[in-house]
């Protein structure tokens, strides 16, 4: 009744102050509104509501370097020389330094006592992270909880007095073509404000497995990571995250209610626990469709269930084709990826398949995803550059045909990734990565986790009887 009569307060008065005072919800600054049309006057008037929301967050990393190098860690003349440590080897004796790395970033305020959202690309390996609110006051700041896999990061500071907060707006119903602003710090000049659009929704650049960004034309460049992404309402619907290095008025952000739905794992258990079937999976083409007389190309095609895992126990075999899990129809892999990443682990679903042209229910029991680095011992897949590959085990080779056992095959390729723009195609084989020979999926995490800061990663191609070089760049991250 007190929230019923608070929102009549704001229908009325247009003052939003009203909300601060209800027990136990969120303080969020009042916004400033038209009293004519009963929205917010301008974003002049926004930006100088919500500026004190954002914040600066400066960090320093500890890396190794050769004492005395004249080029520093690195080789002075990459593009004739590339990088083959030719430098590093030259100076191998010199004994080591500890190097500063610094970079900047920004954040939001989401609660009065001191947490705040950013990207985990931002905050990642610091070895201190420094918060300046937009009064000037720094504070140190505490990684609380992060996850790579969306670039999510919580930080926590303590401040001397209680903060204003953003307020958290809902990026489902948000439409292509609303207006939206950013607020952040792009190369250090703090609290600059850029405008524009919402240019697409639910893209897949290929950062990981559970993409799903806004596409905006708001400027955002280098510094904006972590930012806030504002509708016209004041509500922070996204956050800024990356950008396409070749373009102009391209610039991705996390939706809000991605943030929101693993904020409750990022406060309590520093990580996000993920729901996990135990299956690779793949998208169906159009030449499978015609094979396997589909009506149409909806659902995610079973490559390989892999033994005790949910799915194995609950009757799913390779050649299914999931089609709904709990009634909600899936329209791909992607899709599937990030449903099944959000159920409850422990819980039980329904999962329609469709084998030999029938529907079938299968009631299976969600397991918990377990991090890269157990999947690998297992021989499993690995999801990165918007492909995912997969140990060639003789089960695998036998279902698809192959005569290769050395390297991993590529199972799934995302539409607009790295990978795609590379030309690779599922059930290419990586024999090699940066002239590394690739016996096993172990073998080809190792490799890329080498490669994790070279902007581009070379990669040996066997596809048919033909083998040939490739190179992938990576998203560039602001």
């Amino acid at each position: 009744m007190i929230f019923m009569l608070a929102w009549c307060m704001v229908f009325f008065t247009g003052d939003f102050s009203a909300l601060r005072e209800i027990p136990g919800t969120t303080k969020a600054l009042a916004l400033p509104i038209d009293s004519r049309s009963g929205s917010p006057a301008s974003i002049a008037d926004l930006t100088e509501q919500l500026s004190p929301t954002v914040v600066n967050i400066s960090t320093t990393k500890i890396i190794k370097g050769r004492r005395g190098t004249p080029f520093g860690h690195d080789t002075p003349f990459p593009h004739f020389f590339g990088r083959d440590d030719f430098f590093r080897r030259f100076f191998e004796d010199l004994p080591e330094k500890e190097l500063k790395q610094q970079s900047l970033g920004s954040g939001f305020i989401i609660s009065s006592d001191g947490y705040i959202f950013t990207n985990n690309h931002v905050v990642e390996k610091a070895n201190k992270i420094t918060v300046k609110l937009s009064t000037g006051k720094e504070y140190e700041a505490e990684v609380k909880g992060k996850d790579a896999n969306t670039d999510i990061a919580l930080i926590k500071i303590t401040p001397t007095n209680s903060l204003p907060v953003a307020m958290l707006g809902d990026s489902d119903v948000l439409r292509v073509g609303e207006t939206v602003f950013a607020i952040g710090n792009p190369f250090g000049l703090e609290h600059t404000v850029t405008a524009g659009i919402v240019s697409a929704k639910g893209r897949v650049i290929g950062s990981g497995p559970y993409d799903n960004f806004i596409q905006t034309d708001a400027s955002i460049n280098p510094g904006n990571s972590g930012g806030p992404l504002f509708n016209i309402r004041g509500e922070v619907i996204g956050i800024n995250t990356a950008i396409v290095a070749q373009g102009q008025g391209i610039g991705f952000a996390i939706p809000i209610n991605l943030a929101k739905s693993i904020l409750s794992d990022l406060k309590t258990k520093g990580r996000v626990t993920r729901g996990w079937l135990g299956i690779s999976v793949q998208d169906i083409s159009e030449d499978i469709a015609n094979t396997l007389k589909l009506k149409d190309r909806k659902g995610a095609l079973v490559g390989n269930v892999f033994e005790g895992d949910p799915a194995d126990k609950a009757g799913i075999k390779t050649g299914d084709i999931i089609i709904a899990i709990d009634g909600k129809k899936i329209q791909d892999t992607h899709e599937l990826l990030r449903i099944v990443a959000a159920l409850r682990v422990g819980g039980t679903v329904e999962i329609t398949i469709l084998r030999d042209g029938k529907e079938k229910i299968l009631q299976i029991t969600i397991g918990e995803r377990r991090d890269e680095k157990d999947i690998a011992h297992k021989g499993k897949i690995s999801e990165r550059y918007g492909m995912t590959v997969q140990e060639i085990t003789p089960e695998l080779a036998r279902h698809l045909g192959l005569t290769d056992k050395l390297g991993v095959v590529i199972t799934q390729i995302q539409e607009g990734s790295p990978a795609d723009d590379a030309g690779l195609r599922v059930q290419d084989i990586i024999l090699q990565v940066n002239r590394v020979k690739i016996s096993s999926l172990n073998d080809y995490l190792k490799e890329v986790s080498k490669s994790s800061k070279e902007e581009t990663i070379l990669l040996l191609i066997k596809r048919g009887e033909t083998s040939f070089f490739v190179t992938l760049k990576k998203e560039e991250k602001k």
